[in-house]
């Protein structure tokens, strides 16, 4: 019989988590046309909870749309997601989302976010990135289902805005964490 400890719950739970991405509407190994139609069911579900967004979308120079990221930790954690970026209306790239993180921490959960892409310069910085690092340099807004979601003069100065949205689960804790979006082929 074996000793199960931290260490190997925690990596356990770190080599499930590509099947979690796949659970519950996970894009999964998904090609570029369920990617698009997960992104468009994405915004539709944005752009009715938050109509602010609208505003958003019609002003940015680009969106990067990841549709579901899930999310798992016990002590050490990760999460994985897949997107599209659109920039004027149509899908121009895929994505995928990765995330790892380490603190306190305990649970799971999915969410959907967009990144919108504000001025020329960033959308460009990202699309030439070898793996692109959300930073200090993006607003983020992180809305439940009760709260209205707005920007103000602060949120449309910053180059890049990160709303989150459509949370399920939950997870517990302090982390430290990083999410590095990487080109894919679908």
């Amino acid at each position: 019989m074996s000793n199960l400890t931290r260490r190997s719950f925690a990596f356990a739970a770190l080599a499930a988590l590509p099947a979690l991405a796949a659970c519950s509407g996970g894009v999964g190994n998904s090609g570029p046309a369920q990617i698009d139609a997960r992104v468009d069911a994405t915004l539709s579900q944005m752009y009715s909870q938050f109509p602010g967004t609208r505003d958003l979308a019609q002003k940015s120079a680009g969106m990067l749309v990841m549709p579901l990221i899930t999310e798992a930790g016990f002590g050490l954690g990760g999460g994985y997601g897949r997107g599209a970026l659109r920039v004027g209306g149509g899908t121009v790239e895929y994505y995928s989302a990765t995330q790892a993180n380490v603190g306190l921490q305990i649970g799971a959960q999915q969410y959907a976010h967009v990144l919108f892409f504000m001025t020329q310069e960033a959308l460009a910085e990202f699309r030439r990135s070898d793996g692109w690092v959300a930073s200090a340099d993006a607003e983020v807004v992180f809305s439940d289902q009760g709260e209205t979601l707005r920007a103000d003069t602060t949120t449309s100065l910053s180059p890049v805005i990160a709303v989150i949205f459509a949370q399920a689960g939950l997870k517990i804790g302090a982390t430290v964490e990083g999410l590095k979006y990487s080109r894919i082929l679908p």
